[in-house]
């Protein structure tokens, strides 16, 4: 079993830059395909980008492409999101979330997680 923490959220002004991480306890971590979701109020939990256990595959979504970067340090257990020019679009709750294997191919379907973070508060305003 994996617990997963966020930190890091915040409020930032448009443009502006924060680092999201994701601290993991089980020994799992460093087998497991990781990702970052995001939810909007009043909308569906969204993909935002994923890596793989060894760091060497990663995804984005269309909408975070170029701006996010999502890296890992499987000797500290921590998976990151660093979130570049941020727009009060990008303003959501941030969880992560991990899965022991499965199909790269999925890495963007919510039901394919097995363990989720409570998940950090990101407002993007002036």
């Amino acid at each position: 079993q994996v617990q997963l923490v966020e930190s890091g959220g915040g409020l930032v002004q448009p443009g502006g830059s924060l680092r999201l991480s994701c601290a993991a306890s089980g020994r799992t971590f460093s087998s497991s395909t990781m990702a970052w979701f995001r939810q909007a109020p009043g909308k569906e939990r969204e993909f935002v980008a994923a890596i793989s256990w060894s760091g060497g595959m990663t995804y984005d979504a269309d909408s975070v492409k170029g701006r996010f970067t999502i890296s890992r340090d499987n000797a500290k257990n921590t998976v990151y999101l660093q979130m570049n020019s941020l727009k009060p679009e990008d303003t959501a709750v941030y969880y992560c979330a991990g899965r022991i294997r499965g199909n790269w191919n999925l890495v963007t379907v919510v039901s394919e997680y097995n363990y989720w973070g409570q998940g950090t508060q990101v407002t993007v305003s002036s």
